[in-house]
């Protein structure tokens, strides 16, 4: 299962207005800096904690059908499935219907079950595609506010550290930020 970023987020789930009052910035010299430290501290911390944080569009590609008819998602949480296609053997794509796949997104990861009949995969390799949408929602405030804060500290603590700062946290976050994401995490058994 190869999970592909379709598009970025429309938004992060800090604003640069508030990026600049947390660090006391009056001026707007450094938006564009601060713009990219909010984005990279946002990958950061979804890496870190096995969440989207704002809805983005995803595709998850598979090479088969799991035999056990569930599909679990790498990506949480996820909202939707938008489009769902199976490659035939001559390379057309085959549309799945909207009531063969049911998505459980309560489940931890979430899980995509065969609800009704699914196309035959007709190439050994990336055959079907599932594009879904993964995150809290479209708009900063649904992101929990533990993550929002994570993701506010990260690029504030890049701001004002800037050197090497970055790739330290990139070996080990600073014990504030893990301290904020730890109930969020996914943990793997």
């Amino acid at each position: 299962m190869t999970p592909l970023a379709l598009e970025p987020p429309a938004t992060e789930p800090v604003s640069l207005v508030e990026a600049r009052l947390f660090l006391r910035l009056d001026q707007a010299d450094e938006d564009d800096l601060l713009a990219t430290l909010i984005t990279a501290a946002r990958l950061m911390i979804e890496a870190a904690s096995g969440r989207c944080l704002i809805n983005q569009p995803w595709r998850i590609v598979l090479d088969r059908w799991p035999s056990g008819g569930e599909i679990r998602l790498p990506l949480s949480p996820v909202g939707t499935i938008t489009a769902a296609r199976v490659y035939d053997l001559l390379g057309a794509p085959q549309p799945v219907a909207g009531t063969a796949l049911a998505l459980d997104p309560l489940a931890d990861p979430p899980l995509i079950r065969l609800a009704g009949e699914v196309p035959e995969a007709g190439r050994d390799r990336g055959a079907i595609e599932i594009d879904i949408v993964a995150g809290y929602g479209a708009a900063a405030d649904q992101v929990p506010a533990p993550l929002r804060q994570a993701v506010l500290r990260l690029a504030a603590r890049w701001f004002e550290q800037r050197g090497d700062v970055a790739s330290r946290d990139a070996q080990g976050l600073p014990a504030e930020i893990v301290a904020l994401i730890a109930p969020y995490r996914r943990m793997r058994l």
